[in-house]
């Protein structure tokens, strides 16, 4: 790996594979790395923790309903808690492009970027 960002995006993927069991578009994952901009590169913004509500309605309205465009609705948080809660609980390095990836196919928006 020549670069941060390729080191990076070989975590995102394993993190995909490992534990949502699926192999990602490796396509789709880099735009949503490139959207997040230089948050990736930093040890908090590039992660979400998924126990801070805080946090978890921040995701909701920046990303699902700003980013995605899609209408405030309770299936929105219902959605970031089964990204969440197949990521782990016990997982303390969730990584934000990885769960804006996972939301993006879950709500099928991956057309937004």
């Amino acid at each position: 790996m020549s670069n941060k960002k390729e080191v990076l995006m070989a975590q995102y993927a394993s993190d995909l594979k490992v534990r949502f069991g699926i192999h990602p578009d490796m396509e789709l994952l880099n735009k949503v790395a490139i959207a997040l901009g230089p948050s990736i590169y930093n040890a908090d913004s590039s992660r979400v923790s998924g126990s801070d509500e805080t946090e978890l309605n921040r995701v909701k309205n920046n990303f699902l309903i700003k980013k995605l465009g899609l209408s405030d609705d309770p299936e929105l948080m219902q959605g970031i808690h089964n990204v969440m809660n197949t990521y782990g609980a016990t997982n303390r390095n969730k990584y934000r492009a990885v769960i804006y990836y996972m939301l993006a196919k879950h709500f099928k928006k991956e057309s937004a970027f």
